[in-house]
């Protein structure tokens, strides 16, 4: 008696169960999970998840309704049978309906079909802390013996790109110090930062606005606060090369320190410009592994004319890990009527481990 009732289990079970046929003859049963258009995903009660390759199934039978996406984007949900080539999926609302294997995408379960739809609307409806990509790198040098030099570097970008819009964080650090000359002294104090916000308008054009901050204690630039905007242009947009126009106007509000040429109270020391901006940024892919990043701003000064600012960037980066890569880059501010005694450049360049996030 107790061995006709595990028979009977049994057979309720494989009645019950999805069944999945192989070019070998063999039969599986469990719940089919998802075809994804290489390999179909089988729960088995006793195997767990199996994955087998499609071109392995030459049927399927399920006991519970699926959803079936063809590949001109048409979804029919109901009970699967194949017979050869073609699929019999019993719906509800429209009986029996015919479709070749060639044509069908994806294959999911309702369960997997839920999660999958949650995931699209999320991208399509992303909330602002969704989607963001982005590095980090951290560097320290330090020397010891007849000079003792410290050299902190920190580098930080986040992105989060939609079909509709774009926003760009960005951060770089430079502290050194050195007694080379005797006493401990500061050799180098920058830090620059921006956020920029994108809106495509259409496929190829854009509006944008953007704030940067700086911050550079040997140009005795206390802070440089810059709001800009203006609209821009997708010249190229693809998979391994993205290349930005940008065309606006900008404020650049200065606060330098008193120097021993420039005292207390000088005029000179707080200013504010008004400028044209024009800009462009650069991506390219060289390969799955190698990539480059390229920026450059030229702020024509409007209130003073034949002076201008440029900003520029540069950063090529090789991955080691799909998490980690090694990067070297630079950050040029030029400024072309510094206060007096300061020279008209300023260069960070910055080399070391780049950690990538992503969520």
């Amino acid at each position: 008696m107790r061995r006709l009732i595990i028979i009977t289990f049994l057979l309720v079970q494989v009645l019950l169960a999805d069944q999945v046929t192989l070019k070998n003859g063999d039969r599986l049963s469990g719940n089919i999970i998802k075809y994804d258009g290489k390999n179909l995903v089988l729960k088995s009660d006793l195997a767990g998840d199996v994955t087998i390759p499609w071109a392995n199934v030459t049927g399927v039978t399920s006991t519970q309704p699926l959803n079936v996406t063809l590949k001109d984007g048409q979804r029919i949900v109901g009970i699967v049978t194949t017979d050869g080539a073609k699929f019999q999926i019993a719906t509800k609302e429209t009986g029996n309906v015919t479709a070749a294997r060639d044509s069908v995408e994806y294959i999911r379960s309702d369960p997997e079909q839920k999660a999958y739809d949650t995931e699209i609307d999320r991208y399509k409806n992303p909330r602002l802390i969704d989607l963001w990509t982005g590095t980090f790198d951290l560097g320290f040098t330090q020397t010891a013996g007849n000079t003792e030099t410290e050299t902190f570097t920190l580098g930080a970008n986040a992105v989060r790109a939609t079909t509709r819009d774009k926003i760009t964080v960005s951060y770089t650090q430079i502290y050194s110090t050195s007694n080379a000359s005797g006493p401990n002294l500061t050799t180098a104090n920058a830090k620059r930062g921006g956020i920029q916000y994108n809106l495509n308008l259409k496929p190829k054009m854009f509006i944008f606005g953007l704030v940067d901050l700086e911050n550079d204690q040997f140009q005795s630039l206390d802070l440089r606060f810059a709001p800009a905007g203006g609209v821009g242009y997708h010249a190229i947009k693809n998979a391994n090369t993205t290349l930005d126009l940008s065309l606006g106007a900008s404020m650049d509000k200065e606060f330098f320190s008193a120097t021993a040429a420039v005292p207390a109270g000088s005029p000179s020391l707080n200013q504010t410009y008004a400028e044209v901006l024009i800009g462009e940024q650069f991506m390219h892919k060289f390969s799955k592994t190698v990539s480059m990043t390229e920026n450059l701003a030229l702020y024509p000064n409007v209130s003073s004319v034949g002076n201008f600012r440029m900003n520029f960037d540069i950063a090529a980066a090789a991955a080691i890990k799909k998490w980690m890569s090694f990067q070297i880059s630079a950050s040029d501010r030029y400024l072309s009527d510094p206060i007096p005694g300061r020279k008209t450049n300023d260069i960070l360049f910055t080399t070391g481990l780049h950690f990538v996030f992503a969520k």
